[in-house]
């Protein structure tokens, strides 16, 4: 098991991979934002204003670098030669895992002038990539429900991902992390400028 547990330690793990990719461009200095919320449906949004995982056709794979991403166990490696590096985490597994251990995934990226959407179940592609309209702006939003036939638990702990975000909006200076819950209404912002 690629996530440690199939008990709520692993359904946690599954958000902090994603958030990891924000933080790694947060990191690099593209990214200031990342908004995570936990929906009543029990699937859990996290947003970033990075530059947003590349969607150009991977060199060697021959699909669209998003698919490639998503549906390859450590496929972080380097993108567009090392301008845009995709996390592995903390356990070095990537946002492919999270995709295969979630029911659906619906993945939506502003760059290159539009908004490109594509959405999974189980792991695999079930819609190509679209090309929607037009933005100006450059992120990633992935928003996902986790599998209910692998986790003993898809109950989201609100105060476990707050420590979480609290202690990585600590420890990345001037980045802003949200988290709300829609079912309880809690919301916090955690901002530090000292770091």
């Amino acid at each position: 098991m690629y996530i440690g547990s199939t008990g709520e330690r692993g359904l946690h793990h599954l958000v902090y991979e994603v958030v990891d990719n924000s933080i790694d461009e947060a990191l690099a200095g593209y990214c200031s934002r990342i908004d995570v919320i936990i929906h009543t449906d029990k699937s859990i949004t996290v947003i970033d204003n990075g530059r947003g995982i590349p969607v150009d056709i991977h060199p060697k794979e021959g699909k669209p670098a998003l698919e490639v991403v998503m549906t390859t166990l450590h496929a972080g490696g380097k993108f567009e030669s090392g301008t845009y590096r995709v996390s592995g985490g903390l356990h070095g597994v990537g946002v492919s895992v999270v995709c295969a251990l979630s029911e659906w995934l619906e993945v939506e990226v502003k760059r290159d002038g539009y908004v490109w959407r594509q959405r999974y179940e189980r792991g695999k592609k079930v819609t190509e990539l679209e090309r929607g309209e037009y933005t100006a702006e450059t992120g990633t939003k992935i928003r996902f429900k986790p599998d209910a036939e692998i986790f003993n638990t898809i109950e989201w702990n609100y105060d476990t991902i707050s420590q979480r975000l609290k202690e990585l909006a600590y420890l990345n200076r001037g980045l802003l992390i949200t988290l709300k819950d829609e079912l309880s209404g809690k919301e916090e912002e955690f901002l530090f400028e000292g770091g």
